[in-house]
């Protein structure tokens, strides 16, 4: 059986139980070592084979599988984060179906989430925004039209940015393109829940002059809208004049 876990987004007490109990009983271990946090390989049992997939190419990562398969051994997949998120596992998945080799999917606590808990703020506020739009800025990896930056600044919604920390020029520049004005609250937000976390305050005109003084390159989520910073309406579901399924109005 193969397991693909999310790792969580760098602290290692954020895994979720059910995985570290499979990395504890893992045969083979396939982790992505650019990012997933190498304490994590703690919980590996003596005789685990290891496998870093950093410099490992989707047909390496498949021999591995099947040959630990063929063998009868148990193999975790463990990538970083939640891997529904840029976590390339379709492809993965695909393959496997198509060798009728069994697996099954374990999600693990994403970035997106722990860049939150850096900035102790709330994504969807009433009055300011109820939608959180997870994405890229386009690079070597191409996007779908109509799905660029600037497409989805014009929602004025809360944005959150894998992948872009490299790009941060030309992102400032597509977020103001797309209906930002250059004043909108941002954070950089390097290694998320990791013990080297850094939160880095900005404004959509200056995310690229931020990391270049805090010497930021890589390793980080761009997050972008006024739920940062301002005023917001209350929330109704504590509200005492509204009624809900489980309380009525008491004014």
């Amino acid at each position: 059986m193969i397991y693909f876990v999310g790792a969580g987004p760098g602290a290692v007490d954020l895994i979720t139980v059910r995985g570290q109990k499979l990395l504890e009983k893992a045969d083979l271990i396939i982790y992505a070592g650019s990012l997933v946090n190498p304490e994590l390989l703690q919980f590996a049992k003596e005789g685990c084979r290891i496998c870093n997939s950093a410099s490992m190419t989707l047909e390496d990562v498949l021999q591995e599988m099947e040959q630990a398969e063929a063998a009868g051994r148990m193999t975790v997949r463990l990538h970083t984060g939640d891997p529904s998120l840029y976590g390339a596992i379709r492809e993965q998945m695909d393959a496997l179906d198509q060798r009728h080799i069994a697996y099954t999917y374990v999600p693990g606590v994403s970035s997106f989430s722990a860049a939150a808990a850096a900035v102790r703020k709330e994504y969807t506020l009433p009055g300011i925004s109820q939608s959180v739009i997870i994405t890229r800025m386009e690079g070597r990896t191409p996007v779908p039209d109509g799905q660029r930056i600037a497409d989805y600044a014009a929602h004025h919604a809360t944005m959150v940015i894998f992948l872009s920390t490299g790009l941060l020029d030309k992102l400032q520049d597509e977020l103001i393109r797309g209906g930002y004005a250059e004043d909108t609250p941002a954070a950089i937000v390097y290694k998320a829940s990791w013990q080297d976390e850094r939160v880095c305050p900005c404004t959509v005109a200056t995310l690229a002059e931020t990391a270049a003084a805090a010497g930021i390159t890589r390793t980080a989520l761009i997050l972008v809208g006024d739920f940062l910073d301002g005023s917001y309406d209350r929330s109704k579901l504590y509200d005492p004049s509204f009624t809900h399924g489980f309380r009525k109005a008491s004014q």
